[in-house]
């Protein structure tokens, strides 16, 4: 069997922003249960340099949307960072999904030797397609999921390895 780029992204991005979903619905049951405000969640982090939950959530959409235009050569749709509510991050992550699920599978032939460049304040950074999904992209995709769990958990809304899993 051969693994696609096409497969690997679908399943890995659809799992995970379900288990995003999830996870900010964890947090709203969780701040109601315990009686405050879901906005401490939502702008909590875990050291005092490190990116809010709200910020994390963002740059999840961001690497989901990121990894799948540029590897199918699609055209990336611009979601302004203005997201403060708990609707409005779930919102997001819908929109992610759509755009992900909405490109033809078939603009993906070829993305495994695509030529990639990521911009940066340094310098920019360029990858053949595969190198960039396996060893830049799905690392800091994961990296931002893991950071909204752990601030979660972190923070006492009961959270466990199956949920970060999608094992629910």
């Amino acid at each position: 069997m051969t693994l696609s780029v096409y497969e690997t992204l679908r399943v890995t991005l659809n799992r995970n922003l379900d288990v995003v979903d999830h996870l900010l619905d964890q947090a709203a049951a969780s701040a109601q249960a315990r009686s405050f405000d879901i906005g401490v969640l939502l702008n909590a982090r875990l050291a005092p340099d490190m990116l809010p939950l709200i910020r994390q959530v963002q740059l999840i959409s961001d690497m989901g949307k990121g990894m799948a235009g540029r590897l199918s050569g699609t055209t990336l749709p611009v979601f302004e960072d203005v997201e403060t509510t708990l609707p409005e991050l779930k919102q997001r992550i819908a929109r992610t999904r759509e755009f992900v699920n909405s490109i033809d599978p078939a603009s993906f032939a070829g993305a495994e030797d695509r030529e990639i460049t990521i911009p940066t304040r340094a310098e920019a950074l360029r990858f053949k397609g595969l190198d960039y999904l396996l060893s830049f992209a799905l690392p800091n995709f994961y990296f931002h999921v893991s950071a909204v769990y752990m601030i979660l958990r972190h923070n006492g809304v009961e959270l466990g390895k199956r949920d970060f899993l999608g094992l629910r």
